[in-house]
């Protein structure tokens, strides 16, 4: 058999395969240049920008943060550089074991915790992460962190092995620095810097990356948008291995401006010494002292020229990232809060350091302070007698001398006839002598400074009594039939002293009740203020009457031009205080510390700054008294306000007073 009948005789088989071959490459041309045209003319922009970023890389330039300044420029916040160990995030998700086995040989060499270096490789929040500061806050689209403070030579040694540590880079990043000038610490003022979160980057509008770092505490958090700068950005062009080629652009960035504050680093560093040294001295005698606060006011401007709190930390615990073990540290129960400030976050009974307001509130309710009122051993109202401090009574006495020897009983008379003459149980708050004194010089809001995380304090008024009572009663009213019989086990008498509250509270615990208007004229009961708040408050006795928001900015200057911009004041408002009054309670603050309950703290003051103030000691259940000392100087022309809390500090003369009088040392040797 032969295929001669299958194959044309004639070529016309190759012919129609070549037409059919030549129609469907011409009409790969007529697609092609189609194609081509359409690229050219309407989508000639989406390519160059394709192109742009196929070929080039933007680099953020870091702003230098501006420096943190007492008021007379010494540096309490500057910047410095620690070397970082950074790695690739592509480098961990592209491993089984999410890098662990390099994270390993990187921990060796560094000498840090393998742990510590693969909790950063987690972003905060995903499944399996630690909790922060172990895990990565920042952005997932930046290489990672994983070691900071690195010794620079250990760290170089990574990168010149790039087969033994893939994805591993170092990097000099500029930190914060505390140069601690007189050995200050102002840990609470200054506050700290974190890493800006995912969060952060996208709500600010390209004025935070995932690099920069923000103000998470004090001075360092208020005023973070001055103190940031503005981020440079650097355009390069790369070639196909990545590296780069040439400049595109250039944005340099703008240095983040300075602040002056109106701290002054000497009286800071005695504030806080004289602050440690009494807290030390009072658990040397048996207290716990376990907390307390200070701070000095301008009583003529309501700027702070100190603030000291304790416990304290060291701000340099943050720089380049603090560690798990130093948060850890940092945050324990043991630890006793001490990112916690005790002058504008922690609310105290501020005791007999409010007779001074107490007088002027008497006076408003019709008290003259021509005569005088009994200060007897114990006052009773209905069944219940209020003591007088240390059961002692002095007799038919003045306010003046109520105010030197601190007599309670007298307030506990003019507060409860006032309650009385109020309506008793039916009055009201608006009329209240009392509360709007005390409101009407700063207390039971905030004051207004220029620190984030201040609290508002409490003013135990009728409102606030229905408040809590409607809020608590449900509770309040089954402790009342239940008791506390998990307290009873271990302390029995304090488990029926609050079944007892619990009770009375039940019936009556809406009412604002004559022992509530007898405790809230001697600072006890529920009525809790800040030492900054208690600061503003002397101030404006000591200035005749205005109360000032207080400020410890004073202006942001430019470090290149040394243009400065100053920091708007606070607001302030006259007070309610008669000047004769005003005068009156003046004079008789003065005698506290000249022959009164404060007299044996400033034994010896020099002349030249006469001090006046009063002293409180506040009565807590179960706990130490608390020790307070407000006073101010020179008591002639005051020039400045200084409030003094130690909780669990014992009596006001013998813990409070004396850090005052070692601050006012310091004062005194101020330029005048």
């Amino acid at each position: 058999m032969t295929d001669v009948g299958l194959r044309p005789r004639d070529g016309s088989g190759h012919q129609g395969r070549f037409v059919a071959v030549a129609a469907v490459v011409g009409l790969l041309f007529v697609v092609l240049f189609g194609r081509l045209g359409q690229v050219q003319l309407t989508e000639h922009a989406d390519y160059t920008a394709a192109a742009a970023e196929l070929n080039t890389r933007e680099v953020v330039v870091p702003a230098v943060r501006g420096r943190i300044l007492d008021r007379s420029g010494r540096a309490l916040a500057d910047n410095t550089s620690v070397t970082v160990v950074t790695l690739e995030r592509r480098v961990v998700a592209d491993s089984p074991d999410r890098a662990r086995a390099l994270l390993a040989r990187v921990a060796e060499v560094v000498g840090r915790p393998v742990e510590e270096l693969v909790g950063r490789t987690h972003l905060c929040g995903e499944a399996g992460a630690p909790r922060a500061p172990a895990c990565w806050a920042g952005s997932p689209q930046v290489p990672i962190p994983v070691a900071s403070g690195v010794d620079p030579q250990r760290a170089l040694s990574l990168v010149e092995q790039p087969a033994r540590f893939p994805g591993i880079a170092v990097e000099a990043v500029p930190v914060r620095r505390y140069p601690a000038p007189s050995g200050v610490n102002a840990a609470h003022v200054l506050g700290y810097l974190g890493r800006a979160t995912e969060k952060e980057v996208a709500a600010s509008n390209g004025a935070v990356t995932a690099d920069d770092l923000v103000g998470r505490a004090g001075l360092e958090q208020q005023y973070d948008a001055v103190l940031r700068g503005t981020p440079g950005r650097t355009v390069v062009s790369v070639d196909s291995r990545g590296l780069v080629t040439g400049v595109v652009s250039r944005v340099d960035p703008v240095p983040g401006r300075d602040l002056v504050t109106s701290l002054d680093a000497g009286v800071q560093a005695a504030t806080e010494k004289a602050l440690a040294r009494e807290m030390a001295a009072a658990r040397k005698r048996g207290l716990p002292a376990d907390s307390g606060g200070a701070v000095v006011l301008d009583v003529a401007t309501g700027q702070v020229v100190a603030s000291a709190s304790a416990p304290t930390y060291d701000p340099d615990v943050w720089t380049g990232g603090i560690s798990a073990k130093s948060y850890a540290a940092l945050t324990a129960p043991g630890a006793g809060t001490p990112l916690l400030s005790r002058v504008t976050g922690s609310a105290m009974a501020p005791a007999s350091t409010l007779k001074a307001l107490s007088v002027p509130a008497a006076v408003a309710a019709g008290n003259p302070l021509t005569r005088t009122y009994e200060c007897g051993s114990s006052y009773r109202i209905g069944n219940r007698s209020f003591r007088n401090f240390e059961s002692r009574g002095y007799g038919p006495i003045t306010f003046h001398r109520a105010l030197e020897v601190s007599c309670d009983t007298v307030f506990y008379d003019v507060a409860y006839r006032s309650w009385l003459a109020l309506g008793g149980l039916n009055g009201r708050d608006a009329r209240d002598p009392f509360i709007a004194t005390v409101r009407d010089f700063g207390l039971g809001a905030r004051t207004g400074i220029d620190l984030p995380g201040e609290t508002a304090g409490r003013i135990p008024d009728r409102s606030w009594k229905r408040q809590v009572w409607e809020d608590t009663k449900d509770e309040t009213c089954r402790r009342a039939r239940t008791g506390y019989p998990d307290v009873a086990k271990t302390d029995p008498a304090r488990a029926t002293y609050l079944t007892a509250l619990a009770r009375e509270n039940c019936e009556s615990g809406a009412q604002f009740r004559a022992g509530d208007a007898a405790n809230f004229s001697i600072g006890q009961g529920d009525v809790a203020t800040t030492p900054l708040q208690m600061g503003v408050a002397y101030a404006a006795i000591a200035n005749g009457g205005t109360v000032r928001e207080p400020r410890v900015g004073v202006r942001v200057v430019d470090p290149v031009s040394g243009s400065a911009e100053p920091v708007p004041a606070g607001a302030s408002h006259r007070a309610a205080l008669r000047s004769d009054v005003g005068a009156y309670v003046r004079s008789g603050l003065r005698a506290v510390v000249v022959s009164g309950t404060a007299a044996q703290a400033f034994r010896g003051m020099p002349a030249d700054w006469p001090v006046a103030g009063k002293t409180g000691t506040a009565e807590v259940f179960d706990r130490s008294d608390t020790s307070w000392f407000l006073s101010y100087a020179p008591a002639n022309r005051p020039r400045y306000a200084v409030s003094v809390a130690v909780s669990q500090g014992g009596h006001g003369s013998e813990t409070a007073a004396p850090v005052a009088r070692a601050v006012h040392d310091a004062l005194r040797l101020l330029p005048r």
